[in-house]
């Protein structure tokens, strides 16, 4: 095996330094948007979205190459996080555009403003969802039968400090639904009272 590696490396050394302008990324293939390990299929969007860290590290979303919401540190954007992205041709307006973004704190906010926030988004949106520290404590059954209309199949679980990344979709022409949901539980968590960060990222089909 190391032999292998061996001559596998003296080839790439080889290729580079016969041809100058070739990079390690032409050997390897290009990678795609967001940091996904290749790019996505035709027009397809690339996400990636990570959830909290306990609660000093925030969550992410980045889709299509661009960052929507960063790590934020020491309690910023606490709760649910929300991206809403254009997902049809509408005019005046571009598929895949970012639409808007909402943060609400489900530990000490307001639920109607989440549940104003969900009923605002137009049919045919792509949404993204990433949870920081307590995505649960306010959720009322409105606001979870809101989500789970998005596609969200683990909203009605959802409790006390459990992590949860989801995306789906609001009436959409193809049916978009990636999720993951890791319970918090003592006996099982990463970080004493949370569980470890989840991240999630795939490719979303451009629904024309």
């Amino acid at each position: 095996m190391v032999a292998a590696l061996i001559i596998s490396i003296s080839l790439v050394l080889r290729l580079l330094q016969t041809n100058p302008d070739l990079t390690l990324s032409d050997l390897v293939g290009p990678k795609g948007k967001c940091g996904l390990p290749k790019p996505c299929p035709g027009n397809d969007y690339s996400f990636k979205v990570s959830s909290g860290a306990t609660n000093i590290v925030g969550p992410r979303i980045c889709f299509e190459g661009k960052i929507l919401i960063e790590k934020d540190t020491r309690g910023n954007r606490q709760g649910i996080n929300i991206v809403v992205i254009n997902g049809k041709h509408v005019e005046l307006e571009e598929t895949g555009e970012h639409v808007s973004t909402g943060s609400f704190n489900m530990w000490n906010g307001k639920v109607e403003e989440l549940i104003d926030f969900l009923k605002s988004i137009k049919d045919g949106s792509i949404v993204l969802i990433a949870s920081f520290d307590d995505p649960a404590t306010k959720l009322n059954d409105e606001a979870r039968t809101l989500i789970a209309d998005l596609g969200s199949a683990y909203i009605s679980q959802l409790k006390f400090r459990d992590n949860w990344v989801f995306v789906g979709g609001k009436k959409t022409m193809a049916q978009i639904s990636f999720e993951q949901h890791m319970k918090n539980e003592r006996e099982t968590n990463k970080y004493d009272s949370w569980p470890e960060m989840i991240e999630m990222e795939g490719c979303i089909p451009q629904m024309f």
